[in-house]
């Protein structure tokens, strides 16, 4: 298909985000921008959290994973379900009680200014890395399959994908998101079951048949029954519990659009609504890999992992198949990076420069600093992918999501420390040691584990593993203080 012709239909989404953008903004605010004015309706928030929670890493590499673990990633996923109860059932009803802008503002109120700007910094450094590694993979597929051939240097579609972001979240905000993310999920999804029927239909397979044939084939077993794998079930199913309470429950950017709904059981509703979507999507993502490997075995097409999907998408369907996919692909990318973008402006001007706090600025004052920021975050944006694509390795792209995870262990010991202690934490800067000399340990542990114990491979629970240290170090450095608030 004409790399022009899909382009144009890259465009035309584009406009319609900018129309969905421009209808939603009318008279907005900055409490529009930060917490959508705690107005937005649980189900439109639940829906469009799965394309912010997905990502375009998981439209193209889960599907990838299939021909060398099978199904074995939904053992994370059953993870997930049960962190996002903990979070609906513990957390939310903590964030509502406290009526906060800023999930960080909870650790102000109970450990005061060094523990809250710390859980603040270690959010902004983990979406940072993590946003713009999901954005440099999408891009990249965009830019070898479409942009390329249309002599369009790679700066240039960077500059033009974050420019669109910006076009239609600086004034909106959360308020805006909640409605273009809702759209790009639809459109995701759409992508994905089109894919599917359309892959089903060119083998002739039924859909009990197709399960039958990804049996055969040993594609659809999920649980690893090896203690010392790094993918046993129960480390996969514990650290992926941890994994959504501390990306999701720990993280301002899905949270933010939690807290905006008014209500705390609108906000659970939403929470239980989406894990529950959750699990389906990502069992149909896994569907879809197995049917993927089947087609490339009946073509003997031979490439494997992140380049499977788009390469079949996009070379061996009919072309109205092949926009679909274009259209799924980049509502993958926009919910992951406009959300990541307005949550690190949030709390970058809430918990770092105390926007909220400070009573002397007029609303005018607040919104220009506001924009300063979501523009510079912007910038920061485009320097990491371009240093993602100087690198110039996939591997390093799987690297730095996982030293991204490891700041939510920090962010995890903190909010255990006050949740489940009366223990209150020095003002100085012992508690920013704790918070850095856990990761590096985990780091020493995971690198070591294996050679320290017997074969024994750390996998997804380093993150628990890391909030425990967290937990112990400053459960040392901390006081007894009767009054702190539960």
């Amino acid at each position: 298909m004409s790399p022009v012709f899909l382009f144009v239909f890259v465009l035309i989404y584009f406009l319609v985000l900018l129309g969905v953008a421009w209808y939603t903004s009318r008279n907005a605010d900055n409490n529009s921008f930060f917490i959508g004015n705690r107005n937005s309706n649980w189900m439109l928030v639940a829906f469009g959290m799965i394309g912010t929670s997905l990502s375009g890493v998981t439209f193209v590499s889960v599907p990838g994973t299939v021909g060398s673990s099978g199904f074995a990633y939904f053992q994370v996923v059953i993870g997930n379900l049960i962190g996002y109860c903990l979070i609906a059932f513990i957390l939310l009803p903590l964030y509502y009680k406290m009526q906060v802008t800023s999930i960080y503002n909870y650790l102000l109120n109970r450990f005061g200014k060094i523990s809250y700007k710390t859980g603040a910094l270690f959010f902004i450094i983990s979406r940072i890395l993590g946003a713009t590694a999901r954005l440099y993979l999408v891009i990249n597929v965009l830019q070898i399959f479409i942009l390329d051939n249309m002599h369009v240097p790679f700066w240039l579609t960077t500059f033009i994908i974050l420019l669109m972001i910006l076009l239609y979240t600086f004034e909106g905000g959360v308020k805006t998101i909640v409605f273009t993310d809702t759209l790009q999920t639809i459109c995701m999804l759409l992508g994905l079951i089109v894919c599917i029927y359309f892959i089903m239909d060119s083998l002739h397979f039924s859909f009990g048949y197709t399960l039958q044939s990804l049996h055969k084939n040993n594609y659809t077993k999920i649980f690893n029954t090896d203690f010392k794998s790094s993918s046993f079930f129960l480390k996969q199913i514990i650290g992926g519990a941890f994994i959504s309470v501390g990306m999701t429950g720990l993280d301002q950017e899905l949270m933010q659009k939690n807290i905006s709904v008014r209500t705390l059981k609108g906000s659970q509703k939403n929470m239980l609504t989406f894990s529950s979507i959750f699990v389906i999507v990502n069992f149909l993502f896994l569907f879809l890999g197995g049917l993927l490997y089947t087609f490339a075995a009946s073509k003997n097409i031979s490439i494997k992992g992140d380049d499977l999907f788009p390469t079949i998408a996009l070379s061996y369907m009919p072309s109205a198949v092949s926009i679909i996919f274009i259209i799924g692909l980049i509502s993958a990318l926009f919910p992951s990076a406009d959300g990541a973008l307005t949550a690190l402006t949030s709390s970058f001007c809430i918990d770092i420069l105390g926007l909220r706090r400070n009573t002397s600025l007029t609303e005018k004052q607040t919104k220009k600093t506001r924009i300063t920021v979501h523009i510079i975050f912007a910038i920061i944006f485009f320097l990491c992918i371009m240093i993602f694509k100087w690198i110039n390795d996939k591997s390093i792209i799987a690297v730095i999501l996982t030293v991204a995870t490891y700041t939510y262990g920090p962010l995890l010991g903190l909010f255990m420390l006050g949740i489940f202690t009366k223990r209150n934490l020095p003002q100085n800067i012992s508690v920013v040691i704790v918070c850095i000399v856990a990761p590096v340990l985990c780091y020493i542990l995971s690198s070591n584990s294996a050679k320290w114990f017997n074969g024994y491979q750390i996998g997804y629970e380093l993150l628990l593993i890391n909030g425990l240290l967290t937990f112990a170090g400053l459960l040392l450095v901390s006081k007894n203080n009767t009054n702190a608030v539960d």
